[in-house]
């Protein structure tokens, strides 16, 4: 435990500050670590924060650069541990993060969302009996062919305190057995980022960059291996974007892993007779500059789901399940699937009806998750 010592006029008062290890690893983690570091840090005399980047994603463009795009401190500690098998992945995390937890002792260890950083360093502090708050707990696509499904009812199960950024999270924990006790609904951090980075957002020049004027363009993200891994999926994926690419430009910032199946499907030429305009993986502020700004979003992305729904923007998500309902039930999104008529179909109603997403914004999609986190790590101490 950090101690830090304190005066009034008339003693010494010692005050007990909570370590808490905040977990990075891949591209959706900085941006819901960025707003509680930052409140941590602003809440000094009770928290010292470290962030421990676990390099699961190593690419600058993906990584390093969102510290800045997001305000906050490079990582205290960097594992570099790189790309490989979920297996390699999370036993190499494990290895490497067992040491950081011995060497700080913390009083939490605080791991957000599904990638293979959290359950790896969720298990290791299971093991070692150290706190685990896990934020964004609860979500279920119901899909256990997924591995972010594996990794979140895994992690949710050993955690010591469920952090959940909507109602339905609640509900499945207490339909899972777990108790009511363990688990906090404090509303959703991504959009904490969201509305920090908006307005530095609009001194992007992406959009000049691009060529793009705005609402009168698309973005697609796709990742998930399910969508790019299939040959006969991704075809078809891509075949839908190219007719709609003819409505409306699409722009679409390719994953290295995506860009690596293109090129090894041998779908260049595809996009290249196209509208679809192939890009680099953008930094933060960059990407939230082109969404922001898009009439429609296309992709497999939980993040974007609820981006979009914040911000009022139509969505389509090309999955057959999402863990993010609310978007649905509330927001803008649509889930279509991955048949390529429907895609097709879905985006041009979308196209041709100006009215179609009106903003709907979930309880506690405020600005102010960070603040309620840190809250209820405070109250579990006591």
């Amino acid at each position: 435990m950090a101690k830090l010592e304190a005066k009034d006029q008339s003693s010494k008062i010692k005050v007990q500050r909570s370590k808490v290890l905040n977990i990075v690893g891949a591209r959706p983690n900085f941006m819901k670590i960025a707003p509680i570091q930052r409140e941590m840090l602003r809440r000094s005399d009770e928290f010292l924060p470290l962030i421990v980047h676990t390099g699961q994603h190593y690419d600058a463009a993906m990584s390093e650069s969102f510290f800045a795009d997001l305000g906050i401190p490079e990582p205290d500690h960097h594992l570099e541990i790189g790309s490989a098998s979920h297996a390699v992945q999370t036993a190499r995390i494990m290895i490497a993060f067992e040491q950081v937890v011995l060497k700080e002792k913390p009083d939490w260890v605080l791991v957000v969302g599904d990638v293979n950083s959290t359950i790896a360093c969720a298990l290791v502090c299971s093991k070692l009996g150290v706190k685990v708050a896990h934020v964004e707990a609860g979500l279920r696509s119901g899909d256990m062919s997924m591995p972010e499904e594996v990794n979140r009812l895994l992690t949710d199960r050993i955690s010591d305190l469920l952090l959940t950024p909507s109602m339905d999270g609640d509900e499945n924990l207490k339909r899972e057995g777990v108790a009511e006790s363990k688990i906090k609904f404090v509303g959703n951090v991504m959009i904490d980022s969201l509305f920090f980075s908006l307005e530095r957002s609009k001194n992007s020049n992406v959009l000049e960059e691009l060529n793009l004027t705005n609402k009168e363009y698309a973005v697609t993200t796709l990742h998930r291996p399910s969508n790019v891994d299939k040959r006969e999926t991704f075809a078809g994926i891509l075949n839908a974007l190219r007719e709609i690419s003819a409505k409306i430009p699409v722009i679409f910032p390719a994953h290295p892993r995506t860009k690596a199946r293109i090129l090894e499907f041998g779908f260049d030429d595809l996009i290249k007779n196209s509208d679809i305009k192939l890009i680099e993986p953008l930094g933060y502020l960059d990407f939230l500059r082109l969404y922001s700004g898009s009439r429609l979003v296309l992709t497999d992305s939980g993040g974007l789901q609820e981006e979009t729904t914040a911000l009022g923007i139509p969505c389509l998500t090309l999955r057959e399940n999402t863990e993010r309902p609310i978007t649905i039930e509330l927001g803008t999104n649509q889930l279509v699937g991955v048949d390529p008529g429907t895609i097709k179909k879905s985006a041009l109603e979308i196209l041709e009806n100006p009215d179609t997403a009106a903003a709907k914004i979930p309880p506690l999609w405020d600005g102010k998750t960070a603040e309620r986190i840190c809250d209820a790590l405070l109250d579990a101490k006591k």
